[in-house]
């Protein structure tokens, strides 16, 4: 009975830590976290996506001041016309999460007018995660843009050193 309980215990965190490994959340424009007309010609929020890996399950942080501006998640044409009238979703909150349902293009543009035209819009690539145990999106290389950083790796050595424990418990 007891060792019947230790295993679940032991199957409950293993599944728990595998998972937690998986999903990330990603503050859009990295270290600065500002969704903003960019602040210089030399910058876009499409570089930035293109230096980073986004997974299903994957959650989008917009950080914008609400009232002032807004997220709309868009079609490709919106996208490339900065057309406003009918996004797919509206986002007004001022700290706007999108969570990545499913592989593919995805398309943002602000809302306010004249900013989309200026720089302030997003594409990127939604990918499909190869296991349950696949690695977690590489941050882009201007700032730590995937949270928690709580280390994969200490994840992993848990998982690995449950295992060892489960395993020498049933051996001796």
């Amino acid at each position: 009975m007891a060792s019947s309980f230790l295993l679940l215990t032991i199957l409950l965190c293993i599944s728990f830590l595998l998972l937690s490994v998986n999903a990330n959340e990603v503050t859009v424009g990295g270290k600065s976290g500002d969704w903003k007309i960019p602040p210089s010609s030399s910058y876009s929020f499409n570089e930035w996506a293109q230096k980073a890996r986004f997974k299903v399950g994957d959650t989008l942080v917009f950080s914008y001041e609400a009232g002032k501006d807004s997220v709309l998640q868009v079609t490709r044409e919106a996208y490339e016309k900065c057309n406003t009238t009918s996004p797919k979703a509206s986002y007004t909150d001022g700290n706007t999460k999108v969570k990545l349902e499913q592989p593919g293009p995805v398309y943002f543009i602000s809302g306010k007018e004249g900013h989309c035209q200026k720089g302030q819009k997003l594409r990127l690539v939604v990918v499909t995660p190869r296991s349950s145990a696949s690695s977690p999106a590489p941050s882009p290389s201007d700032g730590p843009a995937v949270a928690p950083s709580s280390g994969d790796a200490a994840k992993l050595t848990s998982v690995v050193g449950l295992v060892l424990g489960f395993l020498t418990l049933i051996l001796l």
